[in-house]
Protein backbone atom coordinates (compact mmCIF):
# COMPACT_ATOMS: atom_id res chain seq x y z
CA UNK A 1 0.00 0.00 0.00
CA UNK A 2 1.82 3.12 -1.46
CA UNK A 3 0.79 6.11 -1.43
CA UNK A 4 1.68 9.60 -1.69
CA UNK A 5 0.37 10.94 1.81
CA UNK A 6 2.41 11.38 5.02
CA UNK A 7 2.87 8.39 6.80
CA UNK A 8 0.51 6.78 9.53
CA UNK A 9 2.79 7.72 13.11
CA UNK A 10 3.02 5.26 15.62
CA UNK A 11 4.13 6.62 19.05
CA UNK A 12 5.78 4.49 21.29
CA UNK A 13 8.77 2.53 20.46
CA UNK A 14 7.86 -0.28 22.72
CA UNK A 15 5.94 -3.61 22.81
CA UNK A 16 2.38 -2.74 21.14
CA UNK A 17 3.48 -0.12 19.19
CA UNK A 18 6.33 -2.26 17.63
CA UNK A 19 3.85 -5.08 17.43
CA UNK A 20 1.17 -2.33 15.60
CA UNK A 21 4.46 -1.01 13.18
CA UNK A 22 5.12 -4.64 12.41
CA UNK A 23 1.56 -5.85 11.19
CA UNK A 24 1.49 -2.18 9.55
CA UNK A 25 4.51 -2.77 7.74
CA UNK A 26 4.02 -6.23 6.64
CA UNK A 27 1.09 -4.94 4.88
CA UNK A 28 3.46 -2.57 3.12
CA UNK A 29 1.40 0.46 5.07
CA UNK A 30 3.82 3.47 5.47
CA UNK A 31 4.64 4.88 8.82
CA UNK A 32 6.93 6.09 10.94
CA UNK A 33 7.78 5.79 14.67
CA UNK A 34 8.50 8.28 17.18
CA UNK A 35 9.53 7.99 20.42
CA UNK A 36 11.95 8.73 22.91
CA UNK A 37 13.62 5.84 24.96
CA UNK A 38 17.43 5.89 23.27
CA UNK A 39 17.85 2.15 23.32
CA UNK A 40 14.69 1.04 21.06
CA UNK A 41 15.20 4.10 19.09
CA UNK A 42 19.32 3.02 17.86
CA UNK A 43 18.10 -0.62 17.85
CA UNK A 44 14.73 0.24 15.27
CA UNK A 45 17.15 2.48 13.03
CA UNK A 46 19.73 -0.24 12.98
CA UNK A 47 18.04 -3.43 12.64
CA UNK A 48 14.06 -2.05 12.34
CA UNK A 49 11.80 -4.42 14.44
CA UNK A 50 11.89 -8.27 14.89
CA UNK A 51 8.76 -10.14 15.63
CA UNK A 52 8.36 -13.18 17.24
CA UNK A 53 4.74 -14.76 16.62
CA UNK A 54 3.32 -17.27 18.63
CA UNK A 55 4.42 -20.10 16.48
CA UNK A 56 8.24 -19.03 17.45
CA UNK A 57 8.57 -17.78 13.59
CA UNK A 58 10.35 -14.66 13.59
CA UNK A 59 10.88 -11.82 10.69
CA UNK A 60 11.75 -8.48 10.49
CA UNK A 61 10.64 -4.97 9.38
CA UNK A 62 12.41 -2.39 8.53
CA UNK A 63 11.02 0.77 9.63
CA UNK A 64 12.09 4.82 10.08
CA UNK A 65 11.77 5.89 13.70
CA UNK A 66 12.64 9.34 14.74
CA UNK A 67 12.98 11.42 17.91
CA UNK A 68 11.96 14.84 17.31
CA UNK A 69 8.35 15.63 15.80
CA UNK A 70 9.75 18.73 14.29
CA UNK A 71 11.07 16.81 11.62
CA UNK A 72 7.70 15.61 10.74
CA UNK A 73 4.54 17.52 9.64
CA UNK A 74 0.98 17.08 7.70
CA UNK A 75 0.44 13.65 10.08
CA UNK A 76 -3.01 12.24 8.55
CA UNK A 77 -3.21 9.98 11.48
CA UNK A 78 -1.13 8.98 14.45
CA UNK A 79 -1.70 5.90 16.80
CA UNK A 80 -0.68 6.74 20.63
CA UNK A 81 1.13 3.54 21.55
CA UNK A 82 2.74 5.11 24.72
CA UNK A 83 2.14 3.81 28.62
CA UNK A 84 -0.41 6.25 30.40
CA UNK A 85 1.85 7.77 32.03
CA UNK A 86 4.05 9.10 29.19
CA UNK A 87 0.54 10.53 27.18
CA UNK A 88 0.90 14.10 28.36
CA UNK A 89 4.50 14.30 26.66
CA UNK A 90 3.20 12.12 23.66
CA UNK A 91 0.65 14.33 22.96
CA UNK A 92 2.97 17.62 22.93
CA UNK A 93 4.69 16.04 19.93
CA UNK A 94 1.73 14.68 18.26
CA UNK A 95 0.53 18.47 18.02
CA UNK A 96 4.08 19.46 16.51
CA UNK A 97 3.02 17.60 13.48
CA UNK A 98 0.04 16.40 13.26
CA UNK A 99 -2.43 18.18 10.21
CA UNK A 100 -4.96 20.13 10.99
CA UNK A 101 -7.78 17.76 9.81
CA UNK A 102 -5.50 14.72 11.04
CA UNK A 103 -6.47 12.82 14.39
CA UNK A 104 -5.04 11.40 16.30
CA UNK A 105 -6.32 7.36 18.15
CA UNK A 106 -4.99 6.60 21.48
CA UNK A 107 -4.97 2.84 21.96
CA UNK A 108 -3.60 2.33 25.19
CA UNK A 109 -4.45 1.09 28.79
CA UNK A 110 -6.31 2.92 31.65
CA UNK A 111 -8.35 6.15 31.68
CA UNK A 112 -7.88 9.95 31.22
CA UNK A 113 -5.61 9.17 28.26
CA UNK A 114 -8.47 10.52 25.84
CA UNK A 115 -9.29 13.19 27.99
CA UNK A 116 -5.68 14.57 27.35
CA UNK A 117 -5.89 14.16 23.70
CA UNK A 118 -8.90 15.86 23.30
CA UNK A 119 -8.12 18.98 25.73
CA UNK A 120 -4.47 19.15 24.47
CA UNK A 121 -5.92 18.28 20.41
CA UNK A 122 -9.08 19.78 20.34
CA UNK A 123 -11.96 16.72 20.04
CA UNK A 124 -12.54 17.17 16.24
CA UNK A 125 -8.64 15.78 16.14
CA UNK A 126 -9.04 12.96 19.06
CA UNK A 127 -10.43 9.92 18.83
CA UNK A 128 -10.75 6.73 21.50
CA UNK A 129 -10.23 3.06 20.69
CA UNK A 130 -8.93 0.14 22.18
CA UNK A 131 -7.25 -3.01 21.48
CA UNK A 132 -7.52 -7.01 22.74
CA UNK A 133 -4.21 -7.47 20.76
CA UNK A 134 -1.24 -8.07 23.24
CA UNK A 135 2.73 -8.26 22.93
CA UNK A 136 5.52 -8.27 24.62
CA UNK A 137 8.68 -6.69 24.54
CA UNK A 138 11.71 -8.99 24.30
CA UNK A 139 14.26 -6.51 23.63
CA UNK A 140 14.58 -3.19 22.47
CA UNK A 141 13.16 -3.65 18.42
CA UNK A 142 12.37 -7.25 19.53
CA UNK A 143 8.80 -7.99 20.39
CA UNK A 144 6.52 -11.09 20.81
CA UNK A 145 3.11 -11.56 19.86
CA UNK A 146 0.52 -12.43 22.76
CA UNK A 147 -1.59 -13.05 20.13
CA UNK A 148 -4.17 -12.20 17.24
CA UNK A 149 -6.87 -9.40 18.58
CA UNK A 150 -9.24 -6.85 17.50
CA UNK A 151 -9.11 -3.17 17.57
CA UNK A 152 -12.47 -1.11 18.25
CA UNK A 153 -12.85 3.10 17.79
CA UNK A 154 -15.27 5.73 18.47
CA UNK A 155 -17.60 6.53 15.79
CA UNK A 156 -15.29 9.92 13.95
CA UNK A 157 -15.91 11.18 10.54
CA UNK A 158 -11.90 10.83 10.01
CA UNK A 159 -11.43 7.88 10.92
CA UNK A 160 -12.08 5.54 7.17
CA UNK A 161 -9.02 5.42 5.80
CA UNK A 162 -7.26 4.50 8.89
CA UNK A 163 -9.74 1.61 9.71
CA UNK A 164 -8.78 0.60 6.51
CA UNK A 165 -4.80 0.30 6.73
CA UNK A 166 -5.70 -1.22 10.57
CA UNK A 167 -7.93 -4.37 8.67
CA UNK A 168 -4.91 -4.20 5.78
CA UNK A 169 -2.41 -4.86 8.53
CA UNK A 170 -4.47 -8.16 9.67
CA UNK A 171 -6.31 -6.52 12.27
CA UNK A 172 -10.19 -6.99 12.75
CA UNK A 173 -11.75 -3.59 13.39
CA UNK A 174 -14.61 -2.48 14.81
CA UNK A 175 -16.50 1.39 14.69
CA UNK A 176 -18.49 1.53 17.82
CA UNK A 177 -20.63 4.39 19.07
CA UNK A 178 -19.17 4.08 22.62
CA UNK A 179 -15.89 3.18 23.19
CA UNK A 180 -16.14 4.16 26.88
CA UNK A 181 -17.60 0.68 27.35
CA UNK A 182 -14.83 -1.40 26.02
CA UNK A 183 -12.47 0.44 27.56
CA UNK A 184 -14.14 0.09 31.23
CA UNK A 185 -14.60 -3.51 30.59
CA UNK A 186 -10.49 -4.08 29.44
CA UNK A 187 -9.94 -1.54 32.87
CA UNK A 188 -12.22 -4.09 34.76
CA UNK A 189 -10.29 -6.92 33.91
CA UNK A 190 -6.81 -4.92 33.92
CA UNK A 191 -7.43 -4.02 37.43
CA UNK A 192 -8.31 -8.08 38.58
CA UNK A 193 -4.77 -9.39 36.52
CA UNK A 194 -2.51 -6.87 36.57
CA UNK A 195 -1.87 -5.65 39.78
CA UNK A 196 -1.41 -9.54 41.10
CA UNK A 197 0.86 -10.82 38.66
CA UNK A 198 2.92 -7.42 39.92
CA UNK A 199 2.88 -8.08 42.94
CA UNK A 200 3.11 -11.80 43.10
CA UNK A 201 5.79 -12.01 39.96
CA UNK A 202 3.88 -14.62 38.20
CA UNK A 203 2.22 -14.68 34.84
CA UNK A 204 -1.85 -14.26 34.28
CA UNK A 205 -2.37 -18.40 34.26
CA UNK A 206 -1.02 -18.59 37.63
CA UNK A 207 -3.61 -16.56 39.29
CA UNK A 208 -5.98 -19.38 38.70
CA UNK A 209 -3.37 -21.99 40.51
CA UNK A 210 -3.57 -19.92 43.70
CA UNK A 211 -6.93 -20.36 45.71
CA UNK A 212 -6.06 -16.57 48.07
CA UNK A 213 -4.97 -15.05 44.69
CA UNK A 214 -8.12 -16.16 43.14
CA UNK A 215 -9.96 -14.59 45.71
CA UNK A 216 -8.30 -11.37 45.29
CA UNK A 217 -9.65 -11.86 41.36
CA UNK A 218 -12.63 -11.56 42.01
CA UNK A 219 -12.53 -9.04 44.56
CA UNK A 220 -10.87 -6.57 42.68
CA UNK A 221 -13.04 -7.25 39.73
CA UNK A 222 -16.24 -6.91 41.50
CA UNK A 223 -14.93 -3.68 42.84
CA UNK A 224 -14.20 -2.12 39.98
CA UNK A 225 -17.30 -3.78 38.47
CA UNK A 226 -19.85 -1.75 40.90
CA UNK A 227 -17.71 1.36 40.12
CA UNK A 228 -18.50 1.01 36.24
CA UNK A 229 -22.29 0.41 37.10
CA UNK A 230 -22.22 3.50 39.59
CA UNK A 231 -20.49 5.84 36.92
CA UNK A 232 -23.60 4.35 34.58
CA UNK A 233 -21.26 1.90 32.40
CA UNK A 234 -23.23 -1.13 31.22
CA UNK A 235 -20.19 -3.44 30.66
CA UNK A 236 -19.48 -5.64 27.60
CA UNK A 237 -19.98 -9.21 29.81
CA UNK A 238 -22.19 -10.05 32.30
CA UNK A 239 -20.16 -11.56 34.76
CA UNK A 240 -16.80 -9.27 35.22
CA UNK A 241 -15.21 -11.97 37.72
CA UNK A 242 -15.75 -14.83 35.08
CA UNK A 243 -14.56 -12.10 32.84
CA UNK A 244 -10.98 -11.85 34.28
CA UNK A 245 -10.45 -15.43 34.62
CA UNK A 246 -11.63 -16.21 30.98
CA UNK A 247 -8.56 -13.29 29.81
CA UNK A 248 -6.18 -15.12 33.08
CA UNK A 249 -6.61 -18.63 31.48
CA UNK A 250 -6.98 -17.62 27.71
CA UNK A 251 -3.30 -15.57 28.03
CA UNK A 252 -2.22 -18.19 30.89
CA UNK A 253 1.34 -17.98 29.62
CA UNK A 254 1.80 -14.08 28.88
CA UNK A 255 3.66 -11.47 31.49
CA UNK A 256 1.02 -8.45 31.95
CA UNK A 257 2.69 -5.36 31.16
CA UNK A 258 2.40 -4.22 34.76
CA UNK A 259 4.57 -7.10 35.52
CA UNK A 260 6.80 -6.40 32.66
CA UNK A 261 7.45 -2.83 33.85
CA UNK A 262 8.47 -3.98 37.69
CA UNK A 263 11.16 -6.44 36.26
CA UNK A 264 12.31 -3.46 34.48
CA UNK A 265 12.69 -1.05 36.87
CA UNK A 266 9.89 1.17 35.03
CA UNK A 267 7.10 3.15 35.87
CA UNK A 268 3.56 1.12 35.54
CA UNK A 269 -0.17 2.28 34.60
CA UNK A 270 -0.94 1.70 37.88
CA UNK A 271 -2.45 4.88 38.07
CA UNK A 272 -4.77 4.43 35.27
CA UNK A 273 -6.13 1.52 36.27
CA UNK A 274 -6.39 0.67 40.14
CA UNK A 275 -5.89 4.78 40.54
CA UNK A 276 -8.18 5.63 38.68
CA UNK A 277 -10.77 2.70 40.13
CA UNK A 278 -10.54 3.95 43.34
CA UNK A 279 -10.99 7.86 42.13
CA UNK A 280 -14.11 7.44 40.21
CA UNK A 281 -15.39 4.61 43.57
CA UNK A 282 -14.56 8.04 45.49
CA UNK A 283 -17.17 10.38 43.17
CA UNK A 284 -19.80 7.77 43.05
CA UNK A 285 -19.58 6.73 46.69
CA UNK A 286 -18.60 3.09 46.08
CA UNK A 287 -15.70 1.83 48.74
CA UNK A 288 -12.87 -0.24 46.74
CA UNK A 289 -10.37 -1.09 49.70
CA UNK A 290 -9.17 -4.59 47.23
CA UNK A 291 -8.30 -1.65 44.55
CA UNK A 292 -6.98 0.85 47.03
CA UNK A 293 -4.62 -1.58 48.67
CA UNK A 294 -3.36 -2.91 44.69
CA UNK A 295 -2.76 0.54 43.85
CA UNK A 296 -0.21 1.42 47.07
CA UNK A 297 1.43 -1.83 46.99
CA UNK A 298 2.38 -1.56 43.13
CA UNK A 299 2.86 2.18 44.05
CA UNK A 300 5.57 0.77 46.78
CA UNK A 301 7.15 -1.59 44.55
CA UNK A 302 7.81 1.06 41.71
CA UNK A 303 9.72 2.92 44.66
CA UNK A 304 11.23 0.10 45.65
CA UNK A 305 12.34 -0.36 41.74
CA UNK A 306 13.79 3.08 41.40
CA UNK A 307 15.94 3.04 44.19
CA UNK A 308 17.09 -0.48 43.63
CA UNK A 309 18.39 0.86 40.38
Amino acid sequence: METGEPPLLIVGTGAMASLFAARLSAAQVPLIMLGTWKEAIQALQEKGIYLVEQDGQEKNYPVKVVDDPTSLSGIKYALVLVKSWQTKRAVRQVKACLDPKGVAVTIQNGMGNYEILAQVLGAPRAALGTTTAGAYLLAPGRVQSGGEGGVSIGEHNRIGPLSSMLQLAGFTVDIVPDPSVLLWGKLVINAAINPITALLHIPNGEILNIPTARILLASAAREAAAVAAASGVLLPYPDPVEAAVSVARRTSKNQSSMLQDINRCTPTEIDAISGAIVKFGEQSGVPTPVNQTFWLLVKALEKQGNTQQ
